[in-house]
């Protein structure tokens, strides 16, 4: 009984054995030629879209301030609050405007006494022509003036030009305006007003988008949906924080209703076609961010394996940046065995 289970264990080990080796036979042995595909290292065409991002705005910006300096008394709205056309906004404290405008009504009093007595010294002949005109030409300087602080005075509060967003507030109540600084920022989402998304690019991005350029771009608040768009406006001037550019890409949301801030991605189709590497996946090895390596070979029997630096990823695809210029042909196929100068057999 015993030596049937030996030889019954002996001829199951040479079995598995057996089975072992036709598993293995796939493996090539040292020396032997390993089946590959290869195929010729060529440039192609390669549409340059532009990866970008940035934050939803309306077209139309407004930088809200006063017209004469003095102290904020009062800012009636927050950022993110929502104005209509016509609302104040924000005021100047109103004694030192007030004190002004009642000045200038004394010297246009003063004034209106002067022309009269010069007048009637004209009248009796005791004043001359010139006299009379001069106090005529003050009265006016005078009249004038106190126009033009009444103008002041009706500025001396920020009106909503249009209905919009607050975007930005930069003073509160208390600060000291100056004349022209901006106080509120508006965003404009009425009338003609459009939305755009507001995208840092680098200058060599900049350098090939031009107005006109087509987009396409996603939100993060709407999943699943990509809107149709176009490039509107190219900053003329370097971002003074990280030295990117802008670029302005108006958004057709087609009926649905955005907020202002919202982070939006957009690609931009430059219409641009570069001269690029592009490989299968399959013959890209050790990938690690932008390096690699492939199997190259340039007499179709032995293999060289070369570093390459990796640029744009597409879906069944990669770009290659530098390493191939000196190579023949790649190999896409049948490179898990291959070693550097290893032998080869192209596979037809």
């Amino acid at each position: 009984m015993k030596n049937i289970l030996l030889v019954t264990s002996v001829l199951l080990l040479a079995a598995g054995c057996k089975n072992q080796q036709k598993k293995g036979s796939a493996i090539p042995s040292p020396g032997e030629a390993i089946p590959v595909t290869i195929a010729p290292v060529q440039q192609g065409g390669l549409a340059q879209n532009i990866e970008a991002t940035g934050l939803l705005y309306t077209e139309n910006e407004a930088k809200l301030s006063f017209k004469m300096g003095g102290v904020v008394e009062s800012v009636y709205v927050g950022e993110g609050d929502f104005v209509k056309a016509g609302q104040v906004l924000a005021t100047l404290k109103n004694n030192e405007i007030a004190s002004q405008v009642s000045q200038v009504q004394l010297n246009v009093q003063k004034a209106e006494r002067d022309y009269q007595r010069a007048y009637n010294l004209y009248i009796d002949s005791v004043a001359t022509l010139e006299q009379l005109q001069n106090a005529k030409t003050g009265l006016d300087i005078a009249r004038e003036g106190l126009a033009a602080v009444r103008f002041n005075q009706q500025y001396a509060k920020i009106v909503a030009p249009a209905s919009g967003f607050v975007v930005k507030k930069l003073m509160s109540a208390g600060e000291i305006a100056g004349p022209g600084i901006p106080v509120l920022i508006l965003n404009h989402v009425s009338g003609n007003s459009h939305w755009v998304l507001k995208a840092g690019v680098s200058d060599a991005q900049w350098a090939s988008i031009s107005i006109g350029d087509k987009a396409q771009v996603s939100f993060d608040a709407f999943p699943g949906k990509t809107f149709a768009a176009s490039v509107t406006n190219r900053s003329l001037a370097a971002e003074q924080a990280d030295g990117s550019f802008t670029i302005d890409v108006r958004v057709y949301f087609n009926g649905e209703k955005p907020a202002t801030g919202m982070f939006g991605k957009a690609t931009i189709m430059t219409g641009k076609v570069g001269q690029a590497y592009v490989i299968p996946y399959a013959a890209l090895l050790e990938a690690d961010g932008d390096k690699g390596f492939v199997f190259v070979t340039k007499d179709k029997k032995k293999v060289q394996r070369i570093p390459v630096k990796i640029g744009k990823l597409y879906p069944d695809r990669v770009e290659i940046t530098s390493g191939l210029e000196q190579s023949y042909y790649l190999v896409v196929a049948g490179s898990a065995y291959l070693n550097d100068n290893s032998t080869i057999v192209v596979q037809q």
